[in-house]
């Protein structure tokens, strides 16, 4: 069984593609989002997306991501 309801899979599929196709998505991808999410929750979500993108790129880059996350 699937953890994830309907709308929760699709902003893990927003933050995946924020993260590595950003330039592939569509308004067929932003209308499947309102059918789950109103305007104001999908800015929120992308900011909130784009924060934790940002902060783990700058833990990357100045070598901050190996002292803290452990795999």
């Amino acid at each position: 069984m699937d953890p994830f309801s309907d709308s929760e899979r699709l902003a893990l599929e927003y933050a995946d593609r924020l993260a590595v196709d950003h330039h592939n998505m569509d308004d067929g991808f932003f209308d499947r989002l309102k059918e789950h999410y109103s305007d104001e929750q999908i800015l929120e979500l992308g900011m909130m997306i784009g924060q934790f993108i940002g902060f783990g790129r700058l833990l990357m880059v100045l070598d901050l991501e190996s002292k803290f996350c452990t795999t």
